[in-house]
């Protein structure tokens, strides 16, 4: 199964020139960084494609590390594939290996639930936290 975008499939393939314009969107993106030499990520792709089609109200993203070297390099990728969650350009989640689908639509499950406002809220506390103790 190809890993690239192509005519019907549910992702996208995210490149440094689109980069911002996906992540930017309203409401939930997430991101599968990965390589065509990695195992892990070939057998997690279908895993992905098919969560992807279950959930068409979603962004399904995927970075290509060999071809987006600098990208990769920009968030610190170290370990392939690498998930990542956003809703509302706020990053929730971030983390390296592959899930299985029953993971993978709970983790979906509770990104929806989240109150953003809450969520919000409690990230610029922390900031304050770190700009007072700076």
């Amino acid at each position: 199964m190809p890993q690239t975008s192509k005519t019907g499939t549910a992702t996208v393939e995210i490149t440094q020139q689109n980069f911002k314009q996906v992540v930017e969107k309203e409401g939930i993106v997430l991101i599968d960084w990965w390589a065509a030499w990695c195992g892990p990520c070939k057998m997690f792709a279908p895993t992905y494609e098919k969560v992807a089609a279950k959930n068409p109200d979603l962004t399904f993203g995927k970075v290509d590390t060999e071809a987006q070297q600098e990208l990769a390099g920009s968030f610190d990728i170290r370990s392939i594939p690498t998930l990542m969650i956003l809703r509302d350009k706020v990053l929730l989640f971030s983390q390296a290996g592959a899930l299985p689908e029953a993971a993978l639509e709970d983790l979906i499950k509770q990104v929806r639930a989240l109150d953003m406002e809450k969520v919000r809220a409690e990230i610029a506390e922390q900031e304050k936290k770190q700009a007072a103790n700076a």
